[in-house]
């Protein structure tokens, strides 16, 4: 806490130590969680748990003139945490640090920008990447959550025709190092460009009072995918692992190429209500890797309400494992007090997340409820 108040000063002291000083702007919030959850599985090991969470997050934007532009935002990654949420009291002690976790820059102009750097990835409204990376347990928003939403590369925009294009271009992993040996199959790795990167393309346009974004996301080069031990380590590097291989000895597992193809789609119905939705398919099929995995998303606004529910059925064709995954979020937001200086809201929160796994031989039924309650103060 003290690094990130010092972090603070000093930034608030560089933003007025010239005339000629870029414009900065800070600002962030603080948020306390009060969770309460409910576990179900028919094989008998689940507990149910209440815990006390918080997160603090601060923020800073540089307008440099003529378009330019810096963007960044501190918050606490350490510690087997969620989405920044530190647990209060978790294994008897609370990792409390600051971290950058996501910082950029660029330049927007009238018909185009480009940006790069550690960029969000606002996957919180669009699953095509939660899918990519999570084929196999694509929902409960796990790219916001486990990778904090970011990711190392390069953005450009553009007008085309009626609507807007965007192309990115994500940095996986590296592996310029030649002779590079698998633990199991001793393969050859490596050379200069053998590097793994993530690409994805939108285009979004409107069609009477319908916004449609179709949207294609897929990898290039050598991208390499961590097994299930090695999950927390790997996005901490900022490496996608999105298909985890049945071999938790080995540090780097197996390379696979998905391809992931949807859209997304919304539209105002009546005068309150805004409709949207999302339906996205993943396949990959590369030897090591076979698999194919759909999501739908239904969701709804009203006024400070908003709700989804999301269906995620998969087949793993490499395991002969079928899955059938569903997650409902629903929330609402109420705002206490509200200024031009900052806000203080109130928001209850239910996330409710099923999961179905069957094989030739089990099958496993396995269920979440999560009812919680979070006060927030913005500024």
């Amino acid at each position: 806490m003290k690094k990130m108040l010092s972090l603070a000063a000093l930034a608030a002291v560089m933003a007025y130590a010239s005339p000629a000083s870029a414009e900065l702007k800070l600002g962030g919030d603080a948020s306390i969680r009060m969770r309460t959850e409910f576990n179900d599985s028919d094989t008998g090991s689940a507990q149910d748990d209440v815990s006390w969470q918080y997160r603090i997050r601060l923020k800073a934007a540089a307008d440099l003139g003529s378009g330019y532009f810096f963007k960044t935002m501190l918050m606490n990654e350490e510690g087997n945490i969620a989405g920044g949420w530190q647990s209060v009291g978790y294994g008897n002690s609370e990792h409390v640090t600051v971290d950058i976790s996501n910082f950029y820059f660029g330049r927007m102009m009238a018909d185009s920008h480009y940006m790069m750097g550690r960029m969000p990835m606002n996957s919180f409204n669009n699953p095509a990447f939660d899918l990519t990376l999570y084929p196999m347990q694509a929902l409960g928003t796990p790219i916001f959550n486990i990778n904090f939403d970011r990711a190392y590369g390069f953005n450009y925009g553009t007008k085309l025709g009626d609507g807007d294009i965007n192309a990115t271009i994500i940095v996986l992993d590296n592996e310029a190092t030649d002779n590079l040996i698998l633990t199991n199959s001793q393969e050859n790795r490596g050379g200069l460009f053998n590097d793994g990167y993530g690409v994805h393309l939108a285009y979004k346009t409107t069609i009477g009072n319908v916004t449609v974004e179709p949207q294609m996301v897929t990898t290039i080069g050598d991208s390499d995918v961590w097994s299930q031990t090695k999950v927390t380590t790997a996005f901490a590097a900022n490496v996608i692992a999105g298909y985890s291989l049945p071999h938790p000895d080995v540090a780097l597992a197996r390379q696979v190429t998905p391809w992931t193809f949807g859209a997304n789609a919304s539209m105002p119905v009546g005068d309150d209500l805004k409709l949207s939705g999302s339906a996205f398919y993943t396949f990959c099929d590369d030897g090591d890797a076979d698999y194919h995995a759909t999501l739908l998303r239904l969701k709804g606004e009203v006024g400070q309400f908003m709700a989804w529910v999301d269906y995620n059925p998969a087949e793993d064709k490499k395991t002969g494992t079928d899955y059938s995954n569903t997650f409902v979020w629903a929330q609402y937001k109420y705002n206490v007090y509200e200024s031009a200086a900052g806000s203080f809201n109130l928001q209850p929160t239910l996330r409710w997340l099923t999961k179905s796994t069957e094989t030739a031989s089990s099958d496993t039924d396995t269920s979440t409820l999560r009812a919680e309650l979070w006060a927030t103060v913005s500024f």
